[in-house]
Parts: C-alpha cells; structure tokens; sequence
C-alpha cells in the first residue's frame, strides 16, 4: 500500500523538482555559470568606470568576473604628455574591479593607434633614435605596470603589431626600432611585476599568415626567455565570418604553443559586411539602406541567426574550455557598442548580449543553459 502512495506521489515530486531546478538555472547569471570553465568579462567605459551608467555597472557586477578598460589605459590618456601621467580614470576602473572581486586586464601598454604623437618625435618633429624609443617605451611601460603592481591580474603589452598577411605593420615603433619592440615591451612588463600574465593581442587571428606571424613571434620571445601567457583573440565577428573551423584552428594553434588564448572583444555584428562592397568609402554609402537594414529592430529569422551564431561560438569556447582563459565582451550593451557607427556612420547593430533597454536578450540564459 505505501509502495503503492509513493507511485502515486511520483510524478508530483518529479514536477517540483524540474520545477526547482528550472528556477535555479534562471536565476544563474553567466559569471555563476562558466565560473569552472573560464572567466567571462566585459569592457567598461567612463560612464561605467565612474558610476554614472547605474543600470550598466548593475549588469556588470552581476554577470561578468572580469573588466578590462575600453580606452582609458591606452598611452594617450595615461600619459599624454612626456613624463605627465594621468592615472585617475584607470585608478577608479581598477578600484571597481578590486570592489567586485574580479579579474582584471590592463588593455593596453603599446598600440600604435591612440597613442601620442611625442612618443615618436624630437622638438623639431623628426622621428626619435632607437636609444630614445626604447627609453620611452621602458619609462611609459615600468611606470605604468609598476603603478598597478599586484593589482591587475595580466596585460595586453602590444596591441595589432602584425598584418593580416603575416608582415609587420609598419608602425612608428617598428620604423624606429624594428621588431625589437615587441621583445623589450614583454621584458620591461614582466620586469615591473613578474606576477601579471602577457598577452599578445590581435584581430583576424585566425587568417593563414597572421597566424603563422603570431606563432613565430611567440617561440622567438619563448627561445629568448621573456614571459608570454596568451594569445588575445580580438573576435569581432560576423555572421559568417570566420567559419568555425578555421577559428577553432587558431585556438588550437595557440594553445599547442602551451599558450592560453583568451577572447578578448567578442562582439557579433548582425548587419551585412560591407568589405568587398567596394574599395571606395562614398562609394559604400549608396549601399546604407542595405548595409543598414535594421534600424528598428532585428526580425525574428535575423535575431535566430544571429543567436545560434553565439551559441555555435559559446559551444566551441566550452569543447576548448582547458585551453581559453577567458572570453570578454566588447561592451555591456548594444547602446554603447562602437559597431553602431561602424564602417558606415549611424549604421544601428546589435552585437551584445544586452540590448538597448538594458535587458538580458534570450540568448543569456541559452548561454547559461550550455553549461548544465
């Protein structure tokens, strides 16, 4: 008889406890989610480093375990100047990360773009010597990572020094001093604080010859014994650009270096590539209608593609979870995201997780349910 009451009650304590494990996993946010797979991040700008953004700082603390700066730690607004350092905004973006127990990025110490042109040139405007470049670039890197010494957790030292062909980009710092920049900036980092990770980091890592570049840059730095921990995978991507097998190529490749790679600026533009449109930018604007075709809003059949493009992405990140150290979105939501007004200006994209309103879109939890 009792055997009997229990097979009635079974199906009743089967529901409850679907029941509870269903509210369970909507309650999950991502960072609870992946945090035995890899950190999940997100860039902060001002607004958010400084509290103003209230409704963005929320999602961050709530969903992300790692932060790295959009733009306030590149040289030109940590040292604008010669010898003047601004370290405010880094200091409150670095404070908030502290607060929140998170993993921390320094993004970036050497980048070609955004940096100030005095880094480069005498009083008379013509380019440096070597010996000045390198004290330069020892000065801004030691003074900088020194400052922050034990509190950010690793560093994207050089940013995008390598063309998509494999050829060195031919920057201020490799007209002045050749490759020999990228070794000397891992040494004077690892030099300020032997504790942080190095990074490379880069875009379009997966075509053929950058990835060939990228490997042999890591072996010579690896033959002359400066430190490197990873391999940042930029990873603004398309629809359908890269295909997944030649992403995941590259995270293999890396990895086999015994380098972890990191995804660095995750972000999914939903709107049709304007490359091979035409070489000619006016030329590109007869097409805005068309490059621009969702001022309003995604349609469902664009919105599903557009999900399950992140969730093939997640699915791979979580098969190569022992070879990624983390995965960081550009950005907290669609508002603030740069593809806005990118290539074309007022193009409206919807790359994030988090849409206009600040909401969580239904991919958040499809994400959080890859995990069980």
């Amino acid at each position: 008889m009792r055997t009997y009451k229990l097979l009635l009650l079974l199906p009743t304590l089967l529901l409850a406890l679907f029941s509870c494990t269903a509210q369970k996993s909507k309650n999950t946010t991502l960072k609870d989610a992946y945090k035995d797979k890899f950190f999940i991040g997100t860039a902060l700008n001002l607004d958010q480093i400084h509290g103003k953004d209230v409704q963005s700082v929320e999602i961050v603390k709530s969903q992300f375990s790692s932060i790295v700066a959009e733009n306030c730690m590149k040289s030109m607004y940590l040292q604008p100047e010669e010898g003047k350092f601004f370290f405010d905004d880094a200091d409150k973006f670095v404070e908030f990360g502290e607060k929140n127990k998170m993993f921390i990025i320094g993004h970036n110490l050497l980048w070609h773009s955004q940096a100030p042109r005095w880094f480069f040139t005498d009083k008379d405007g013509k380019n440096v010597t070597p010996e000045v470049l390198k004290e330069r670039i020892k000065n801004h890197i030691t003074t900088i990572v020194t400052h922050y010494k034990g509190r950010i957790q690793g560093w994207d030292v050089v940013n995008e020094a390598i063309l998509d062909d494999g050829q060195y980009r031919k920057s201020k710092f490799y007209e002045i001093l050749g490759e020999e920049f990228i070794p000397l900036a891992f040494q004077y980092a690892h030099e300020a604080d032997p504790d942080a990770e190095l990074y490379y980091n880069d875009y379009n890592e997966w075509f053929p010859g950058k990835r060939e570049a990228i490997v042999k840059l890591v072996k010579t730095l690896k033959e002359r014994g400066l430190r490197i921990d990873g391999i940042g995978m930029q990873s603004h991507l398309g629809i359908e650009t890269p295909s997944l097998e030649e992403y995941e190529k590259a995270i293999i490749t890396y990895s086999d270096l015994g380098l972890k790679a990191s995804i660095t600026e995750l972000d999914v533009s939903a709107l049709p590539s304007p490359w091979g449109t035409s070489a000619n930018i006016s030329d590109v604007n007869k097409y805005k209608k068309e490059l621009d075709p969702y001022k309003t809003g995604l349609t469902p059949e664009a919105e599903k593609v557009w999900e399950n493009r992140y969730l093939d992405l997640f699915k791979l990140y979580l098969k190569h979870q022992d070879r990624i150290r983390r995965v960081t979105l550009w950005g907290v939501t669609d508002l603030q995201s740069w593809k806005n007004d990118f290539p074309v200006r007022g193009r409206t994209d919807y790359p994030l997780l988090f849409d206009r309103n600040y909401k969580a879109k239904p991919v958040v939890q499809k994400l959080i349910d890859l995990t069980k």
